[in-house]
């Protein structure tokens, strides 16, 4: 499970990049019930995310015309520079290196060798989110990869990540992570191999999703419709996991939906 406990290489921290701040501000709080605050006057935009007062994430404009509009995902890391270096050495490609965030923390980002986009995090002040795991957060993060392989080669180099195969039949097989010597209930993400034609999102580079609990995914989805958003699958059961949907919000960041299982 996805914990606040922010142990090296788990997801600590989940942000939008959109279009258009303050409709995504509307859409999500419809969606969600979460509610946005500027995180001061030179931040260029940027939006503090929070669900019942506790913070749950971040929200920003573009930049640049040609840069995407989608939720990435950041990892903890207590030594920012030497993961960075590291991640250089297994192939990645580095697309900002390390800087300081106004005394919050310290941000890098490396594209993996399959392409897909991954914020490394050195916390100062803000180790990460407040609330995980419960409806309306953040639970769990998902990679879509062209090289399910690779991906687990370079991840388990870059942080330690440990894999349990969860075979999916046709579907192909699951690849479950933790952060290095926990056990299973520590589990926070998944390595889905998908063909690269499939990823049309991101032209065929790996793509990772954050995944948010919803206590009723059918309603969520049809709010999220009725929100201006886009449903591209589901809702669908899958046993032993729950009720999910992937859809994504009026600009087109996706993000998947999930009903857990009771068990």
């Amino acid at each position: 499970m996805i914990t606040t406990d922010y142990v090296v290489g788990s997801p600590c921290w989940v942000e939008l990049t959109t279009a258009d701040v303050d409709r995504a501000v509307d859409f999500y709080g419809r969606v969600f019930g979460w509610t946005a605050e500027s995180a001061g006057p030179d931040t260029g935009g940027y939006m503090l995310i929070r669900h019942e007062g506790a913070l749950i994430g971040g929200l920003g404009p573009k930049m640049s015309d040609d840069q995407a509009v989608t939720w990435s995902l950041y990892f903890n890391t207590p030594d920012l520079d030497m993961t960075f270096q590291r991640a250089r050495e297994l192939g990645a490609t580095p697309y900002v290196e390390p800087m300081d965030v106004m005394g919050l923390g310290r941000m890098a980002v490396v594209g993996d060798p399959q392409g897909g986009s991954v914020s490394l995090w050195e916390a100062g002040t803000l180790p990460g989110m407040e609330r995980t795991d419960e409806p309306n957060t953040f639970m769990w993060a998902e990679l879509w990869t062209p090289s399910a392989e690779g991906a687990r080669e370079f991840y388990s180099g870059l942080f330690g990540w440990e894999f349990d195969a969860f075979d999916l039949g046709d579907a192909g097989v699951y690849s479950i992570t933790r952060p290095a010597g926990l056990g299973d209930d520590r589990s926070f993400g998944g390595i889905m191999g998908v063909d690269a034609d499939n990823l049309t999102a991101t032209r065929g580079a790996a793509d990772w999703h954050p995944v948010f609990h919803s206590i009723d995914c059918d309603a969520t989805v049809a709010e999220v419709t009725a929100a201006g958003g886009h449903v591209y699958m589901g809702p669908e059961s899958t046993a032993g996991v729950g009720r999910l949907a992937a859809v994504a919000d009026p600009f087109g960041a996706g993000f998947v939906l999930l009903s857990p299982d009771p068990g």
